[in-house]
């Protein structure tokens, strides 16, 4: 399979909504024309939550895609067993099959 022992890069997640998260502040307080003392203080607690809230989200989405590798690769032991008994029983039946030609 193409994703198979590949791991999802999430490393710059909570950068990125940390980011996000203080550029909509940023909007907001120009908008509201606010004092530069308290856009500071307002900016700060901002990117300290949606720091919290970014390092959640990857380690939320960190564990949901360890656990779908995990089945991935259970999903492929199973398949590969299957195959194998397959081969098994489709020779089985030819060494029949050449067994009965030879009877006849």
């Amino acid at each position: 399979m193409k994703g198979m022992g590949q791991k999802m890069k999430t490393k710059a997640l909570p950068a990125i909504i940390m980011l996000l998260g203080g550029f909509i502040a940023c909007l907001a307080g120009i908008r509201a024309h606010m004092e530069v003392t308290d856009f500071m203080k307002m900016l700060f607690w901002v990117l300290i939550i949606f720091l919290v809230i970014g390092c959640l989200v990857k380690a939320v989405i960190d564990h949901f895609f360890a656990e779908t590798q995990e089945e991935e690769t259970t999903d492929g032991e199973e398949a590969g067993e299957d195959d194998e008994n397959r081969e098994a029983e489709a020779l089985a039946e030819a060494e029949a099959d050449a067994e009965q030609e030879k009877e006849e």
